[in-house]
């Protein structure tokens, strides 16, 4: 018996990515660890990646290209050969751009978060034919751009540092399912000494175990962070040196959290006013006294109509405080923006023929939008979706609309896939793609600053492809004979990073698939001294770009669409607000159909405060109906108090056909966009809860 051990790296949508060992057997994957040298993985890894070859050899894996038979969304299929596949899929694609190229368009995400795997290859094909953008918005897009705005990059502080804190507020996070390894740092700090908060309108399984929890009405966490910066200021507990040195638009920021009294600030949030001057005092004091200050912000603050507010406004906080001076201090929303990615030599956007200016269209209104006739201001109407590393049909917002729109008889859709997941089952061709142990890649991240690689640990299982394999055999089945469509995984991962930027200097891909992973280049405390990459080089509390783009240049509480206070005729109809964060045991919709992962999470449940259940005579148990104007969704009821009044909590995301009534919790959520960014407002909803009688 042969036994190696491959490096590779998780490919998910985490911010954790983290190093993995992959012990192989005669060709088998046996077994998938966290690398124990790796910094930041330091040999853990969650439960869910830690039974990655389940997943891999689970009996029901796509192995051979199929052809729909049935209606689209009965997941009917008949086995066909590659050559065939490709064929029809070139015969479609080449009749439609010959009418107009931007009636093509690609669906994407972080199925694999891997730069080689997920839009390289991919990106080059639909440049060369032309076809429409996709804005990929769906997840981070409004945080990134307000964060952008306030301090130039998505930079922050290193999860190395994180054990360091002094005081670590957990804003909008639950790491315990979300950010494993930043959780682990954060209990070291905690047995340190370190006092930990928790500020989420949910008491999460990480609120339970910090030494506080704050739970704030959904869509008001600017409202809070004006509360605190009103405070912070009219105590003094700020740092006037960083401000003068470090900071634009204090005089400004100053009158507008003038505005935000803690009673104010109170009543907005559904708080207590000591809550939220006993908050501001510990943040406050804690950064005079010299203590590493740290916000994790995360992205469950953002998923709202003034979500990037929220992120703009609490980013704030540490120049105000001077929290930045401490290497464990500062914020963590993402460290992505430290990765000098070279796109354009990946993706070559110089392929894009020049009489072509393609749309845009934005990943979170795909149900209107594949709905929508050609017209002037839309364009085209969208004919052919090609759709990899996601699964629209169970993740996109308002997905009865999205459902409607995939199973039009005149649309043609190519899903490639691992499984047959909801999107799947309305493909006309379904393909099978490669998992993380069966192909090459080069991976940013966007929890640590290490650059990590992946090797292929065994061969394609059947006749799966990777997604550069697929999108290299449809450009020459199409005829394209651009020199780029030759280039090997190897040859794009060795171009993903500019090497001529101070941060990736050391950047050699034949030594980083050896080793695993290598540290960007950083600073300890990247704004200890400025440094901001905003166009003053400071952080900016007034924001010039801002207003040239629209917006409020000020931090500013932008109301939710859908709440009490902001919506109360929609209210009387739908009184409970209602959240879906992500489930413990899945990754979005991945691992829903593991079955020891979702034999662990049991039944799609969601979790009511005992006096809203008390007014609707549910009890723990109940089977219920969760409703609005958009959708309904059944699910067994649990009764807690970790929902706090007048909000439910359904944890996600349940594949709609593993669900008992064939839904999930976006049949309720709204394609309507975030503040800026044009982001998901997945946070953004009021439902009413109903007790089901049995039948």
């Amino acid at each position: 018996m042969t036994t190696t051990i491959v490096r590779g790296v998780c490919p998910h949508d985490c911010p954790d990515t983290c190093a993995l060992l992959v012990t192989v057997q005669d060709g088998v994957a046996t077994e998938v660890r966290g690398d124990p040298d790796h910094p930041t993985t330091a040999g853990v890894l969650c439960t869910k990646v830690a039974r990655y070859t389940e997943r891999t050899y689970h009996r029901e894996r796509l192995l051979y290209p199929r052809k729909r038979v049935g209606k689209k969304g009965e997941g009917k299929f008949v086995r066909i050969s590659w050559d065939e596949a490709l064929d029809t899929i070139a015969d479609k694609l080449g009749a439609i751009a010959a009418r107009n190229p931007q009636a093509i368009l690609p669906y994407s995400y972080a199925g694999t978060c891997g730069l080689v795997q997920g839009e390289a290859m991919a990106q080059r094909f639909f440049h060369r034919i032309g076809a429409s953008f996709l804005d990929r918005t769906i997840c981070a897009t409004a945080g990134a751009t307000a964060y952008k705005y306030t301090v130039g990059a998505s930079i922050g502080t290193d999860l190395e540092q994180v054990q360091h804190a002094r005081l670590i507020l957990i804003w909008g996070s639950n790491p315990i399912v979300s950010n494993l390894h930043f959780w682990a740092r954060a209990q070291e700090a905690k047995r340190a000494g370190a006092k930990i908060i928790a500020i989420d309108p949910y008491r999460s399984l990480t609120a339970e175990k910090c030494h506080q929890h704050i739970a704030p009405l959904p869509g008001t966490d600017a409202a809070l962070a004006l509360g605190l910066m009103h405070v912070l200021i009219r105590e003094e507990l700020i740092d006037r040196d960083y401000i003068a040195k470090y900071t634009l638009g204090f005089e400004a920021l100053a009158e507008r959290a003038l505005l935000w009294t803690p009673e104010r600030t109170a009543a907005t949030c559904g708080l207590r006013v000591d809550e939220v001057l006993q908050l501001a005092r510990d943040y406050g004091t804690s950064c005079q006294r010299g203590d590493a200050t740290l916000i994790r912000l995360n992205y469950g603050v953002q998923r709202t109509h003034g979500g990037g507010m929220a992120v703009r406004s609490i980013a704030c906080l540490p120049a105000l405080t001077g929290a930045w001076r401490q290497a464990a201090g500062g914020a963590m929303l993402s460290l992505s923006g430290a990765f000098p990615k070279d796109n354009d030599a990946m993706e070559r956007p110089d392929l894009i023929p020049a009489h072509i200016h393609p749309r845009t269209i934005n990943m979170t209104s795909i149900g209107d939008d594949l709905l929508r006739e050609a017209g002037l201001e839309f364009g085209p109407k969208i004919e052919a979706l090609i759709v990899y590393n996601s699964n629209p049909v169970a993740i996109a917002p308002d997905s009865d609309k999205v459902a409607l729109g995939f199973a039009r008889e005149d649309l043609f859709t190519v899903v490639l896939e691992h499984f047959q997941t909801d999107t799947a089952d309305y493909a006309d061709i379904l393909l099978p793609a490669t998992t993380q142990l069966e192909h090459t890649d080069v991976h940013t991240t966007y929890g640590h600053y290490y650059m990590m690689a992946n090797n292929a640990a065994i061969a394609p299982l059947g006749e799966s492809k990777s997604n550069t394999d697929f999108f290299r055999l449809l450009a020459k089945k199409m005829g394209f004979t651009d020199h780029c469509f030759d280039d090997t995984d190897d040859q794009i991962a060795a171009r993903a990073f500019r090497t001529d930027d101070v941060k990736a200097v050391h950047f050699d891909w034949e030594s980083l698939k050896k080793k695993g992973w290598q540290k960007l280049n950083m600073p300890d405390a990247p704004f200890a001294e400025g440094g901001f990459l905003t166009p003053s080089g400071k952080c900016e509390f007034y924001s010039e770009q801002m207003r040239k783009d629209g917006l409020d240049p000020l931090p500013d509480y932008v109301a939710p669409y859908e709440s009490v206070a902001s919506n109360p005729q929609l209210a009387k109809k739908f009184p409970l607000a209602m959240i879906s964060p992500p489930a413990r045991n899945f990754m979005n919709s991945t691992f829903v159909n593991v079955k020891s992962l979702r034999d662990t999470e049991g039944e799609p449940h969601v979790d009511l405060h005992p006096d809203d259940a008390r007014d609707r005579a549910i009890q723990t148990g109940d089977m219920v109906r969760v409703f609005n104007h958009r959708g309904s969704m059944q699910a067994r009821a649990r009764v807690t108090d970790k929902a706090r009044v007048g909000l439910v909590v359904g944890l996600s995301i349940w594949w709609k056909k593993l669900a008992g009534d064939g839904q999930n919790a976006n049949v309720l959520t709204s394609q309507k966009l975030t503040d800026m960014g044009g982001g998901a407002t997945f946070y953004d909803v009021l439902v009413e809860v109903e007790k089901l009688e049995p039948v």
